[in-house]
C-alpha cells in the first residue's frame, strides 16, 4: 500500500498521551487510542520526549526524533503494536 491508497481523512492531526495511552486524532474526526505498552520506546520516554513529535509521511505518520520511533495511521487503525510486542501479554492484568 502506498500513501495514494490511504483516504485523505486518515491523515494525522494531533497526538496526545495519558499515563497509559497514546491517542491520535485524524482529520476525519476519528481518534485512535492505543495502550502505551504497545510501543516500548514511547513507554520508556520522558513526557518531554513524547511531546516532541512530528507529522511524517505526508501526514500519514508520526515521528518522535528523541526516541527514534515512527508510527503510521494505517498501523494504528489496524491495532498493530510495535514489532515484537505481544499485544495481549503487554496489557496490564
Amino acid at each position: 500500500m502506498n500513501i495514494y491508497d490511504v483516504p485523505a481523512g486518515e491523515r494525522i492531526k494531533d497526538v496526545h498521551f495519558t499515563e497509559d495511552t497514546l491517542s491520535v486524532d485524524l482529520w476525519d474526526g476519528r481518534t485512535i487510542t492505543a495502550p502505551i505498552v504497545w510501543y516500548p520506546r514511547l513507554l520508556h520516554a520522558t513526557p518531554q520526549q513524547r511531546e516532541n513529535w512530528q507529522i511524517a509521511g505526508a501526514g500519514f505518520g508520526i515521528h518522535w526524533p528523541d526516541v527514534d520511533e515512527d508510527l503510521s495511521a494505517e498501523g494504528l487503525l489496524r491495532g498493530a503494536p510495535a514489532p515484537g510486542v505481544d499485544a495481549l501479554a503487554a496489557m496490564p492484568k
